[in-house]
């Protein structure tokens, strides 16, 4: 079942655009999950737990939040969500120069980047999905080639929401979609206490401007070994200097190899809780974030809850961040002719 509702009013140059949101909920009444136009956004996601509905997004009342809010919450961010290296890049001989949003790098798309368009929409045949689509033009924040792109969140059997994305270019180009929703299972406070699971064997650790160095990193030893499951708080009170650097955990994991798109990648549990999610996808990394720069005061979350540092954290499916920079890592071209396609599953058991 889906319902369509007004959300709000964008003016931009001077025109006023209304925004719509979807709510789609499941036949068994046992996940709901609410996105909008803006920004393709993913706005609310509950899920039955002990026979109540929990709302484990963290987002906002009012559509002037999402708008002036930092944080991308709940959006598909593109069209290269993370890093590039002081937003420049080289391809096919050409060089091009992004917008610099984050300090002196190119960070989610840029300054107008994907969370900021109003998206084109349109509700699924089955009932149980909402397709998002919009044109990013050649030159678009610097990026070459116009890029035609579609997001579908659509609620599955197993209790989970997936996000499909679908893209093709013009002109060769480089890409990486995600979405950018803050998790918190309890639906509220600190998520120390979460036990995350991920099965990755390296990571990529950064400089100070949270820039990879270019190296692939064991996991081995270090505070970013998931592999058996830990306490969050375990790796933020961690001495290791990348936590330090990052402010906490804001690193890319690198997913072990075995092809199995049906093996779970992140599995996320807190006994307090009662709840399970597991992220199946078929992006080769995750980018683990734990919230270290939530705090703003001005943007309380749904129902007047404070925002706090920590209270919520990120799995964002993708590819390396700065990768066209580095010879060594996973390619993230898109060419004439290919079309880019990439799921990701976020789904959900009561304990």
């Amino acid at each position: 079942m889906i319902e369509k509702c007004f959300f709000g009013n964008i003016t931009d140059e001077g025109n006023s655009i209304p925004v719509c949101s979807y709510t789609i909920t499941s036949p068994d009444r046992k996940i709901e999950a609410m996105v909008c136009e803006y920004g393709a956004r993913l706005l609310r996601l509950r899920v039955s737990v002990g026979g109540e509905m929990r709302d484990v997004v963290r987002g906002f009342d009012d559509l002037d939040s999402y708008r002036n809010a930092d944080g991308y919450f709940g959006a598909i961010v593109g069209r290269f969500g993370n890093r590039i290296c002081r937003g420049r890049f080289s391809l096919d001989e050409n060089q091009y120069y992004l917008y610099c949003n984050d300090g002196e790098h190119h960070l989610h798309g840029g300054k107008k980047g994907f969370d900021k368009k109003v998206w084109s929409s349109s509700e699924g045949k089955d009932g149980l999905s909402v397709v998002f689509s919009t044109v990013s033009p050649d030159g678009e924040e610097g990026y070459p080639g116009t890029l035609n792109v579609s997001v579908t969140y659509s609620l599955t059997a197993e209790e989970g929401l997936k996000i499909s994305y679908e893209a093709h270019t013009d002109k060769k180009t480089v890409i990486g979609l995600t979405n950018h929703a803050y998790f918190n299972l309890a639906g509220e406070g600190y998520v120390g206490d979460h036990t995350v699971i991920i099965d990755a064997d390296r990571y990529l650790p950064t400089d100070k401007g949270l820039i990879p160095t270019g190296e692939l990193r064991s996991v081995g030893g270090t505070a970013f070994d998931f592999c058996s499951g830990k306490k969050i708080s375990e790796a933020l009170d961690s001495n290791d200097e990348d936590i330090r650097i990052g402010g906490g955990v804001d690193h890319c994991f690198v997913f072990t190899v075995d092809g199995d798109r049906e093996k779970s990648r992140v599995t996320v549990f807190s006994p307090a809780s009662d709840l399970r999610m597991d992220v199946f996808t078929d992006r080769p990394c995750v980018q683990f974030y734990t919230g270290n720069f939530l705090g703003d005061e001005k943007f309380p979350f749904r129902g007047g809850i404070p925002q706090k540092r920590r209270h919520a954290f990120c799995l964002e499916t993708e590819g390396m961040p700065d990768a066209i920079n580095h010879k060594n890592f996973i390619n993230c071209t898109l060419s004439i002719g290919d079309v880019w396609k990439t799921e990701t599953e976020y789904r959900f058991t009561a304990l």
